[in-house]
C-alpha cells in the first residue's frame, strides 16, 4: 500500500466510517443518558466521551498516516490506544443501567446469556485479550491487515473488542455481569499486562525486521526499519507495564475506602 500524499502534521486521511460510528455511539450514549432522567455525575460521560474523542485520534489524521503508510512505532502507539485508553475509558464511563439493558436485550436472543456471563469471567476474559493482542502482531496477520484495509479494519474492532473484554473484571458496573471483587480485582491486575509485555519483549528483542510492510516503507524520519521496530516494541512495554500499576493503585484505595467506610457503617 504506496502513501497517498507526503505525511504532513497538519492534516491527514479522514475515515468517514470511523467517524459515523463514532458519532452514532455517542448519540446513543446520550439518548440513553437523557432518557433515563437519572440524576449522574459528570465524570463518567466526559470519560466515555473521551475515549470516544481518543478513538478518533487514533484512527484519522497524522497518527493514521504514520501508522498504515510509514511507521511501526506509530502504530504500536495506536494500537496502544485502542487497548489501554479507548476501552477502560468507554467502560468507566457507561452506568451500570445502560450496561444492563445491553446485556439484557443481548440475552434476550436464544443461548447467547451464557456465553456472555462465560466470556466475562476473569480467566476467559484475560484469554480473550491476551489471544488477541498476540496473533494480530504476529507477521502474518500484522501484514496482512496493512495490505487490506478491511482486514485492517477487523483488527481494529478484533482489538477494541477483546480489550473491552479485557477490562471487563476491572471496570465493569454492570449489576449482571459485575466486576470482580476489589480483591479479585488486585490478582487479576498482576497478569493483566503479561500478554502486551511478552510480545513487546520479543518485537523489541528480534534481531530482523518482522513486518516487511514497514521495511518497504518510505523513510520519514531518521530512523531504520528496525530502529523503529525496537521503538515501537518499547512504546509497547512500557504502558504495558505502568497502566496496570495505575489501575492497580486506584482499585487498591477504593478497596481501602470501601473498608473504611464498612467499619464507619458498623
Amino acid at each position: 500500500m504506496a502513501a497517498p500524499v507526503p505525511f504532513s502534521w497538519v492534516r491527514g486521511e479522514v475515515h468517514l466510517d470511523v467517524l459515523l460510528g463514532v458519532v452514532l455511539l455517542a448519540a446513543a450514549y446520550t439518548w440513553a443518558a437523557v432518557a433515563s432522567r437519572r440524576p449522574a455525575p459528570l465524570g463518567p460521560p466526559l470519560a466515555f466521551f473521551a475515549g470516544c474523542a481518543a478513538l478518533l485520534a487514533a484512527l484519522n489524521g497524522p497518527l493514521h498516516d504514520l501508522s498504515d503508510y510509514y511507521l511501526f512505532s506509530a502504530h504500536m502507539v495506536q494500537h496502544l490506544v485502542l487497548t489501554l485508553v479507548v476501552p477502560p475509558l468507554w467502560l468507566a464511563g457507561t452506568p451500570g443501567f445502560m450496561l444492563d439493558a445491553l446485556v439484557g436485550r443481548a440475552a434476550s436472543l436464544r443461548g447467547l446469556a451464557p456465553v456472555l456471563r462465560w466470556l466475562t469471567r476473569p480467566l476467559p476474559a484475560f484469554a480473550a485479550f491476551g489471544v488477541a493482542l498476540v496473533a494480530w502482531h504476529l507477521p502474518g496477520p500484522y501484514n496482512a491487515a496493512l495490505e487490506t484495509h478491511a482486514w485492517h479494519v477487523v483488527e481494529h474492532l478484533v482489538l477494541l473488542g477483546a480489550s473491552v473484554l479485557g477490562w471487563w473484571p476491572i471496570l465493569s458496573r454492570s449489576e449482571r455481569l459485575p466486576a470482580l471483587p476489589y480483591a479479585g480485582q488486585i490478582l487479576y491486575l498482576f497478569v493483566f499486562g503479561m500478554p502486551m509485555t511478552v510480545v513487546a519483549a520479543l518485537i523489541t528483542g528480534a534481531e530482523h525486521v518482522l513486518y516487511p510492510y514497514y521495511a518497504a516503507a518510505p523513510r520519514v524520519f531518521d530512523l531504520t526499519p528496525l530502529a523503529d521496530q525496537q521503538l515501537g516494541g518499547v512504546i509497547m512495554w512500557v504502558p504495558a507495564g505502568i497502566i496496570p500499576v495505575v489501575a492497580f493503585t486506584v482499585v487498591f484505595f477504593r478497596w481501602a475506602r470501601a473498608e473504611r467506610e464498612a467499619d464507619e457503617a458498623a
